[in-house]
């Protein structure tokens, strides 16, 4: 079973309790919009890396060094 650990900060007493149906269900929840997200960002960063490449790749058949693209 899933727990929770909570921790009094004024006695120093630490409690172990199991979680709720609901917070089990929220935790699930959480991870799945987290995954959604991570795909996302991911997806986001790799169009961008891409559209960089080709960016580069026109310029350099334009007659830019490595040098000339990189100052800009």
């Amino acid at each position: 079973m899933a727990t929770k650990i909570i921790v009094d900060c004024s006695t120093g007493v630490t409690t172990e309790v199991e979680l709720t149906a609901e917070e089990i269900a929220q935790a699930e929840a959480d991870a799945a919009a987290y995954a959604v997200r991570k795909a996302e960002e991911d997806a986001a960063a790799a169009a961008k890396a891409a559209a960089k490449a080709s960016g580069e790749a026109k310029l350099a058949a334009l007659g830019l060094s490595a040098d000339e693209i990189a100052a800009l």
